[in-house]
């Protein structure tokens, strides 16, 4: 009997010092850094007028509501207000054309590196910052094109980006389960619009990435395979408001009783381009879709109804039961 109570002491031990030695690994080593990925060199093509606003119109879905600042109405950065404390405090950099603060001496090839693997020129891994490993090269070519633009969000602003305060929690998790993702190694087309659920899949992951905020957690996200992320579009990944209240992501797949199932078309392009649901206005963190073309909603609409259901009440912003 005593040898056995050595023994399990002994692996208690063992244990208490794995994870003391954790402890002190990732508090010493913070967000990680990583060797910078090339992105393929190939000539820029002149912008046309069309890739521009492509790019706006994904810019301002997907990019703005984080990286606007409020003083400077530029994409100068600002500190993630919807992020619950569990992260720590964490500050979307600037990427206005300032070529000190900004991302204005970044080349194509750097901003494509960034945006699909999460990694700087600098090696550093950038936190929170979706992964656009999915986004088609038509569109990474108009998000760039915007950002070269003389659009008045993109003006050289020299505000410096905030350092990142992260909490211990976010520090483990990019050392265990949040990684950078891997470059493309093929070209990446965007669906055509004819084929709805292809294209509507194409927009839920790879544009605007509608599956990071409306799945369990952004912890258990998949950003290579996101019909593997845990609740796949089944809502509940806890947010907050611009008061710090708690704000719960809805439930978009099709069931009847909590997500989607009884929604019209109409009722859906209502919510998703301005904010009004059938029981009630959509607030903040929910940005609102306004630019969507009608083959995107319908797009959206027929995809949205394809995934699997899953039955996930999601309280409202008020405390009600969640739209069903």
């Amino acid at each position: 009997m005593k040898k056995f109570f050595k023994i399990i002491g002994g692996l208690v031990a063992v244990v208490v010092l794995a994870v003391a030695g954790f402890v002190v690994f990732v508090q010493a080593r913070g967000i990680p850094s990583y060797d910078v990925p090339k992105a393929p060199v190939s000539p820029a093509p002149v912008a046309t007028a069309a890739q521009v606003a492509l790019g706006e119109k994904i810019v301002l879905a997907t990019c703005a509501d984080c990286h606007r600042n409020p003083e400077t109405n530029t994409l100068a950065g600002q500190k993630l207000r919807d992020l619950t404390p569990d992260f720590g405090a964490v500050y979307s950099a600037n990427i206005t054309q300032d070529k000190q603060h900004g991302i204005g001496a970044w080349t194509d090839a750097e901003l494509t590196t960034l945006l699909r693997t999460g990694i700087g020129r600098d090696g550093r891994y950038r936190v929170i910052m979706p992964s656009f490993a999915l986004m088609s090269d038509e569109d990474m070519q108009g998000v760039l094109a915007f950002l070269r633009s003389d659009n008045a969000l993109t003006r050289a602003t020299p505000t410096p980006s905030h350092e990142q305060e992260p909490s211990f929690l976010l520090k483990a998790l990019t050392n265990t389960v949040m990684k950078p993702t891997p470059m493309p190694t093929a070209a990446v087309a965007t669906p055509a619009p004819t084929d709805a659920l292809a294209y509507g899949r194409y927009l839920v992951v790879g544009r605007y990435k509608c599956y990071e905020c409306h799945s369990k957690d952004f912890k258990s996200n998949n950003p290579l395979e996101p019909e593997k992320s845990e609740g796949y579009l089944g809502g509940g990944n806890k947010l907050l408001n611009l008061q710090g209240q708690e704000v719960v992501s809805r439930n978009l797949t099709a069931d009847a009783e909590t997500g989607l199932g009884d929604w019209t078309e109409a009722q859906f392009a209502q919510a998703i381009k301005f904010g009004m649901s059938p029981h009630g206005p959509l607030n903040y963190p929910m940005p609102k879709y306004s630019q969507l073309a009608d083959e995107e909603v319908k797009a959206l609409y027929a995809y949205l109804k394809s995934v699997p259901k899953l039955q996930n009440a999601t309280p409202e912003d008020k405390g009600a039961v969640a739209a069903r």
